[in-house]
């Protein structure tokens, strides 16, 4: 049994507990309208009633300014560039994956990546993670591979690859991994 968790199911919130647990939640981390919306319902009474109780508690959050996806897409965008040096792809699927609608993201990234120099960003993060000059055609696979994960393109990372005097023959030989630059993040 996992440290101060029981497993007695705990009771269904009303509106007003409903509330209180978005706030401390709230209080905890910066999540999306999606996010809460799925944890208000694991707590909310099914049914109707719940559905409207969850709503009413959204709606109150974000009329409150406790709750704004705008918002919090501007943060996750600009401490992932900004601390964790990570590409627009990255980014992009990250907050897909958080519930942030297209369009909000569409702009936050526009406005957060238009004066970025990419290629300069993958630098910064190949020094983050202390990630050397690849000394053979396994180790240029493996940068390549992290820089494809961290969200940058094909184009920017052959950029930052050719500055390090990689063999154009190594180069040609990691093609395939420019199928990568669509899917997602890969972990070695």
């Amino acid at each position: 049994m996992p440290f101060g968790r029981s497993n007695k199911p705990r009771a269904p919130l009303n509106e007003p507990g409903l509330y209180e647990h978005a706030l401390r939640t709230l209080g905890r981390a910066m999540r999306t309208e999606s996010e809460l919306r799925r944890l208000l319902h694991q707590r909310a009474e099914p049914g109707p009633n719940g559905e409207a109780d969850v709503a009413s508690v959204l709606t109150r959050l974000k009329e409150s300014g406790y709750l704004n996806d705008q918002s919090f897409a501007e943060t996750y965008a600009r401490l992932r560039q900004e601390n964790e040096k990570l590409g627009q792809r990255n980014v992009r699927q990250k907050l897909q994956q958080k519930g942030v609608s297209t369009p909000i993201i569409n702009e936050t990234l526009e406005a957060r990546y238009a004066a970025t120099d990419e290629e300069s960003l993958a630098r910064q993060h190949l020094e983050r993670k202390r990630i050397r000059k690849p000394e053979n055609e396994k180790e240029t696979a493996r940068v390549m591979r992290r820089l494809v994960a961290a969200g940058f393109s094909t184009g920017v990372i052959y950029k930052v690859l050719r500055q390090w005097d990689i063999p154009d023959d190594a180069l040609s030989a990691l093609d395939n991994l420019g199928n990568l630059d669509s899917g997602e993040p890969h972990e070695e």
